[in-house]
């Protein structure tokens, strides 16, 4: 079963929180889903059995990790743009359920 969120806000400036269907209260360091990117130029990409590796990031600056913008995509998934310009991530429910730093789920990466 597909759990939609019911509520997202940023609570603060370093995070995000989201309630799910289910009642569950999600929470996210901002630092934590920017290095948790999904999209291709973050995590590489495979086209036609090819890998093709992230591009090497350059050094970490504090606007890396504003909250510039949140978007939902469809019924599937938030788009997330950062202060720095980048927006090309597609953060599906699944993926930010998983991603969860709560007491709960206890991912603290």
């Amino acid at each position: 079963m597909l759990l939609l969120p019911e509520d997202i806000k940023q609570v603060s400036a370093s995070e995000l929180q989201i309630r799910w269907q289910d009642g569950h209260l999600s929470k996210y360091n901002l630092d934590h889903l920017r290095r948790e990117c999904p999209c291709a130029i973050c995590k590489g990409e495979v086209i036609l059995w090819k890998s093709y590796a992230p591009v090497k990031k350059e050094n970490e600056t504090p606007e890396m990790f504003i909250l510039k913008s949140v978007q939902m995509v469809g019924n599937y998934a938030l788009q997330i743009g950062w202060n720095d310009g980048h927006n090309t991530g597609l953060y599906t429910w699944d993926n930010l359920r998983s991603l969860c730093q709560c007491n709960e789920c206890g991912n603290t990466k």
